[in-house]
C-alpha cells in the first residue's frame, strides 16, 4: 500500500486525459522492467510481539538504522514513514508491515539481488534493536488490537471507512503480506492478453504461494487466509474483475471502473483530507462534497488508481496480486512465474489457450477454491491446480529460457522457479508445510515460526 504518489500535478480536465495516462505505459519490448514489492512482518525476538512505531525496538528505530546504507528519509509531519533511493522504497504498511518497493529492473538475476541486500540491511539492524522480520500471508500469532497502526494520515481514513465495506478490511489493513510483481506492456491489445491470462491465473499463483493457515495462533481453516479475507474486504474495489473478459475491454473501460470505485481520500499540502465514499466523478466536475469547486490532478488519479485492490491492478503497467508474502526464495519465484509467462510471445499464447475458454463462473470456483483447497482445486476442465500449475511452469519455464538472459556464471532465469516445481512435484504448500509443523515438532504452538521462517 503506496504513500502518496508523486509527480506533475497535471490538472484533469475530461476523461480523455486518464485513459492517455493509462496509454502512457505503453513501452517498446526492449524497455519493458521488472518491479517487484513485498511485505514482511516486523516483531520483537524477545517477545514475539508486533512493533510500534516509537521506541528503541519499534519501526522509527528501523527506519533511522537503514539510513545508514545510504537511504534518504521521508517524513509525514515529523514522523519519518518511508525511505527513497535511487528509484525504489522502503515504506510502512498499516500495522508496521515493512514493505519493499524494488527498482523497475532488467532481469531476474538484478531482481533477486534486490531482494537480497534488502534482506541483508534489514537483518543488520533489526539484530541491532532486537528485531525480527517474518514473512507469512497473514499474522500468525496477534489480534487486532495488539496491532498497532503507523502514523500515516490514510491509514486513520481507511481505518474509519473499512469496516463499512466489509468484515475483513481491517484484517486486510493491519494483519496480511503479500509479494507481487510490476509488469508493462507494449500497447492495449497487449495490455489486454496480459491482463486477461494474468487475471485467469492468479488463483494458481494463490494456490502455489498458500501460506497463511493461522490466525491468533490456531490453524484458520484456511491455506491461503490472506485470499480469503479479500473475498468480504470490500466489493466496490477488489474482486476477478469479469468485465475485462467482455468484448471491448480497453483503456477506457478500466477507467470507467476506475472512476466508479469510491475514493478514500484527497492529499493536500501534505494532508490527508477525507473524502471516503465519495465519487472521482464528482470530482472530476469540481462537485466532490469534500473539496468543493476544486478540480483533481493526474497526482490525485495516481493515489486514486492505488486504493483499488482487484487481483489484477493496472495503472501504468500491470501488479500481480494474488500471492501470499514467503520466505526469500519465493521472493524470487513470484517475479520468475509471471515474468516468464507474459514477457515472450510464445509463453504467453500458450497460457492464454489454456484459459481463454473459461467462463466468468468457473475462474471465480477456482479462485474461491484455493483457498482451502489450494493444489487440490478442481479445474474447469476436470484437473487440479496442481495439474495446471504444472503445465503453467512449464510453459514460464520456456518463456525464461527465451529471454536469455543470463548471470555472470552463463546460467539463465529459469532457476528461479525451482521452489515453485517441488511445490507442484510434492503437492504439499507452504501452508501445509507450516500446519504439519504446527500438529507436530511444534507441539501446538506457532510461536516456533518466529523463529524457524524468520528472514
Amino acid at each position: 500500500m503506496s504513500g502518496p504518489a508523486k509527480g506533475d500535478a497535471v490538472e484533469i480536465t475530461s476523461k480523455a486525459q486518464l485513459v492517455e495516462f493509462a496509454e502512457s505505459g505503453n513501452k517498446p519490448k526492449e524497455n519493458w522492467r521488472i518491479g517487484t514489492e513485498h511485505e514482511k512482518f516486523g516483531f520483537c525476538l524477545e517477545t514475539l510481539k508486533p512493533l510500534p512505531y516509537e521506541g528503541p525496538g519499534g519501526i522509527k528505530a528501523m527506519l533511522e538504522g537503514l539510513q545508514r546504507f545510504g537511504w534518504k528519509p521521508d517524513y509525514e509531519g515529523d514522523n519519518v514513514i518511508a525511505l527513497t533511493m535511487k528509484g525504489h522504497s522502503v515504506s510502512l504498511e498499516p500495522g508496521g508491515q515493512l514493505e519493499l518497493s524494488g527498482e523497475a529492473l532488467e532481469n531476474l538475476h538484478q531482481t533477486c539481488s534486490e531482494v537480497h541486500t534488502h534482506l541483508a540491511q534489514v537483518q543488520e539492524v533489526g539484530d541491532e534493536v532486537g528485531v525480527g522480520f517474518l514473512g507469512l500471508g497473514f499474522s500468525p500469532k496477534w489480534s487486532l488490537a495488539e496491532t498497532p497502526i503507523m502514523p500515516k494520515g490514510r491509514y486513520g481514513i481507511m481505518k474509519a471507512y473499512m469496516p463499512t465495506r466489509g468484515q475483513h478490511g481491517l484484517d486486510m489493513m493491519f494483519r496480511s503480506c503479500t509479494v507481487q510483481v510490476n509488469l508493462d506492456y507494449s500497447s492495449e491489445a497487449d495490455m489486454i492478453k496480459k491482463f486477461r491470462t494474468s487475471l485467469a491465473l492468479q488463483p494458481v499463483a494463490t494456490a502455489l504461494f498458500a501460506n497463511s493457515p493461522f490466525t491468533e495462533g490456531k490453524p484458520n481453516g484456511h491455506l491461503s487466509h490472506r485470499s480469503h479475507i479479500w473475498t468480504d474486504t470490500d466489493p466496490d474495489r477488489t474482486g476477478m474483475l469479469p468485465f475485462v473478459f467482455e468484448d471491448g475491454f480497453s483503456f477506457e473501460r478500466y477507467v470507467d471502473y476506475a472512476l466508479d470505485v469510491p475514493m478514500y481520500f484527497v492529499y493536500r499540502d501534505g494532508e490527508y483530507i477525507d473524502v471516503s465514499g465519495q465519487s472521482f466523478r464528482d470530482f472530476l466536475d469540481g462537485k466532490l462534497p469534500g473539496l468543493p469547486g476544486e478540480y483533481p490532478n493526474l497526482v490525485d488519479w495516481d493515489n486514486h488508481l492505488t486504493t483499488l485492490f482487484p487481483e489484477v491492478r493496472m495503472k501504468r503497467f500491470l501488479e500481480m496480486r494474488g500471492a501470499d508474502g514467503g520466505p526469500w526464495r519465493r521472493l524470487c519465484a513470484l517475479p520468475a512465474f509471471w515474468v516468464g509467462l507474459l514477457y515472450d510471445d510464445a509463453a504467453l499464447e500458450a497460457a492464454w489457450d489454456l484459459v481463454k475458454g473459461w467462463t466468468a463462473e468457473e475462474r471465480q470456483n477456482l479462485r474461491d477454491g484455493v483457498i482451502t483447497q489450494a493444489m487440490k482445486t478442481p479445474t474447469p476442465d476436470g484437473r487440479t491446480v496442481r495439474d495446471l500449475a504444472g503445465d503453467i511452469l512449464d510453459i514460464s519455464t520456456q518463456g525464461l529460457k527465451s529471454r536469455k538472459r543470463l548471470d555472470s556464471f552463463g546460467e539463465d532465469e529459469t532457476h528461479f522457479l525451482n521452489a515453485l516445481k517441488t511445490i507442484v512435484e510434492t503437492g504439499v504448500t507452504p501452508a501445509e508445510e507450516l500446519l504439519a509443523l504446527y500438529e507436530g515438532e511444534w507441539g501446538g504452538s506457532v510461536d516456533p515460526v518466529f523463529r524457524d521462517f524468520a528472514y
